[in-house]
């Protein structure tokens, strides 16, 4: 490990060395590329320069046990270096992970109302407020890409993008079956019902990620229309993009432009169909093994929402929490960086048995 973290350090000088050169700037596509180089291994340099102060630290104890008056006091600082040492290697083993080259892009998230009718949908609602209210908490922006709702205000799918710093480091993990119990308004004698929403939250996929062939595109236009027929276009604005090859298909009639439209659907299926391939890759390496945390596959149960019992609970690392009312007011982080931690100590685990 320390070689590996050694030749990182050289790395670093290395780059220092190039970004202080003149001109460097006269290239900005050059300078941003090795910025966001030092940007990646800086926390990583930084913390191996402390396990080295700490490892000096442990050296200075060990000289001043020799003398009895400081003896005391080496032996506290030679336990403080000892447990500064350990903790940085194991922050060390962390940054070393190889890192999911999507964590820093931002996501479209997609809801749809599952099994149970317009309560499923009520619910989609209420998970769309849920995560746009801890998007505006961490000062990230939102936007809707295509919606199509119900008569009582549910949402039969909303796809919507999420744009910040590490967006899709964050809620990666929201990908699954999001299952409520709870009393429906529509529901007269007080029962309590199940029902499920799915949820899939995809990497925006740049051009350079991935090439869509204009040849594989059928487009097509329409009037767009909401929940009853109202807001009717009298021109064809709506847009519905079909991926030939894959039979994907994209519809946006958000917008009263119908280029806006088209330039929505492609991002939402360039972001469609790059998830796809990544799920392919990720499948054909690791087809014998399932993550802790989860595959990430929509038909999958990760979570129970009890509005009764004020709970929700993470069916993929087995965590309860009774603050459904906080957590569908954005306060999601308990749950979330409890995952992280799961995935993180997941990968750990798979490292040190290769």
């Amino acid at each position: 490990m320390f070689e590996k973290v050694n030749a990182l350090c050289q790395r670093m000088d290395e780059l220092e060395a190039r970004l202080s050169e003149p001109g460097l700037y006269d290239d900005p596509d050059r300078a941003a590329k090795l910025l966001r180089e030092r940007n990646e291994l800086a926390p990583i340099v930084e913390a191996f320069r402390a396990y080295e102060r700490a490892k000096q630290a442990q050296m200075d104890a060990l000289d001043m046990l020799s003398d009895p008056d400081m003896k005391e006091l080496a032996q506290e600082e030679l336990q403080q270096a000892k447990a500064d040492m350990a903790r940085l290697e194991d922050e060390l083993k962390i940054l070393l992970l190889p890192k999911d080259p999507n964590d820093d892009k931002n996501i479209f998230v997609e809801i749809r109302g599952g099994a149970g009718g317009e309560e499923s949908a009520l619910f989609a609602a209420d998970l769309y407020r849920m995560y746009t209210m801890y998007a505006a908490a961490r000062g990230w922006q939102t936007e809707v890409m295509s919606v199509s709702e119900t008569e009582l205000g549910g949402y039969k799918e909303i796809v919507f993008r999420v744009a910040g710093d590490r967006v899709y480091s964050r809620l990666k993990f929201e990908s699954g079956v999001h299952r409520v119990q709870r009393v429906p308004e529509t529901e007269s004698q007080g029962r309590v019902h199940t029902s499920t929403t799915t949820v899939a939250v995809l990497p925006e996929a740049e051009e350079v990620d991935f090439y869509l062939d204009p040849n594989d595109l059928r487009i097509d236009t329409f009037r767009s229309s909401g929940a009853g027929g109202q807001h009717i276009n009298k021109t064809s604005s709506a847009i519905r993009i079909t991926h030939l090859p894959t039979g994907t298909v994209v519809e946006c009639q958000d917008e009263r432009s119908q280029h806006k439209n088209r330039d929505k659907a492609m991002r939402v299926l360039r972001a469609r169909l790059y998830e796809a391939e990544v799920a392919k890759q990720q499948a054909a390496i690791a087809a014998d093994r399932k993550s802790q945390v989860g595959t990430g596959d929509r038909s999958e149960r990760i979570r129970t929402y009890n509005y009764p019992e004020n709970r929700v609970s993470d069916h993929r690392i087995k965590l309860t929490i009774y603050k459904l009312d906080q957590f569908l007011n954005g306060d999601m982080d308990e749950i979330l960086d409890a995952l992280i931690a799961a995935d993180t100590a997941e990968k750990l685990k798979m490292q040190s048995e290769a």
